[in-house]
């Protein structure tokens, strides 16, 4: 089944994240790296992205009577951002929280883990009946 795996970074983490000592980001960077190709190896990525940062963001909303809002980033309102995702095709739930849980304890600053937090869902292979 596949699930994708939601990178959320708080706001503040965002900025904590860019001033991270070089040898911290480097161990995270090596860290996600290792993780990444792991999960190549064994043929459950499927594809994975990290995004650039909230303030190259842009929103566009459709209006009913003319030309879409669009907004650019950042988003004053927003508590969180979407950091990056990985696409997984594993054969459980539990292995995609086993790998999410990986993820999240990704060193930070001086080694400790970051626990960024993680959302996992599955990827519907077809709409669901009700629709």
């Amino acid at each position: 089944m596949k699930y994708m795996l939601l990178m959320q970074r708080p706001r503040s983490g965002y900025e904590e994240i860019r001033s991270m000592a070089p040898e911290d980001m480097k161990a995270h960077g090596e860290y996600m790296q290792a993780l990444d190709e792991e999960l190549r190896k064994s043929g459950e990525h499927v594809d994975g992205q990290g995004l650039t940062g909230p303030e190259q963001a842009t929103i566009v909303r459709a209006q009913n009577d003319g030309p879409p809002t669009i907004t650019d980033g950042p988003f004053p309102e927003a508590k969180e951002f979407l950091a990056g995702y990985w696409i997984l095709d594993v054969e459980t739930r539990e292995r995609a929280i086993e790998i999410a849980a990986r993820a999240s304890a990704a060193p930070g600053r001086d080694g400790a883990p970051i626990n960024t937090p993680f959302e996992v869902r599955p990827l519907m292979s077809e709409p669901p009946d009700e629709m």
